[in-house]
């Protein structure tokens, strides 16, 4: 026979263990927000720039994947406006932010390998950020942001 538990107490009747919450846990999700909200805003003006001059990037002879740039540009400015809408939801705690975040850094980094030609440094350095964003983003949890902040559970 299964033990019946309420909420709050684990199956022995003795109270849920807190959940465990480290430094670098807590300061990796707003580590995760702030850099999130900056690779939001860099898509963005990156995608402001391609779209109101087309000759902002200059061609690329020979490369497979070259678009036109106003239309990467759209992509751009749209996927800015994603990102940093899913920053701004990442402190509800919700699983459901986490995974728009960690699916919208991975696809921004998806989109900068594609976007290396034209300005290989900064493509890199938003390629590491996003990779240090999804790590931070999977080891943190809603039970931590209730605790850290009351978020609600």
């Amino acid at each position: 026979m299964a033990e019946q538990t309420s909420a709050g107490q684990s199956q022995y009747g003795r109270p849920a263990p807190e959940p465990r919450i480290t430094p670098l846990m807590l300061g990796g999700v707003v580590f995760a927000v702030c850099m999130l909200f900056l690779v939001g805003l860099y898509h963005a003006v990156v995608g402001m720039a391609a779209i109101i001059d087309d000759d902002f990037y200059k061609r690329i002879r020979d490369y497979p994947y070259d678009y036109d740039v106003n239309a990467w540009g759209w992509l751009q400015l749209a996927s800015g406006i994603v990102i940093l809408a899913a920053a701004f939801s990442l402190f509800s705690g919700k699983t459901w932010a986490r995974v728009v975040g960690i699916v919208v850094a991975a696809l921004s980094a998806l989109e900068n390998f594609f976007f290396t030609p034209y300005y290989p440094v900064w493509a890199v350095i938003i390629i590491g950020l996003d990779v240090l964003v999804i790590w931070s983003l999977a080891t943190y949890g809603r039970a931590q942001a209730h605790k850290a902040y009351g978020a609600p559970m």
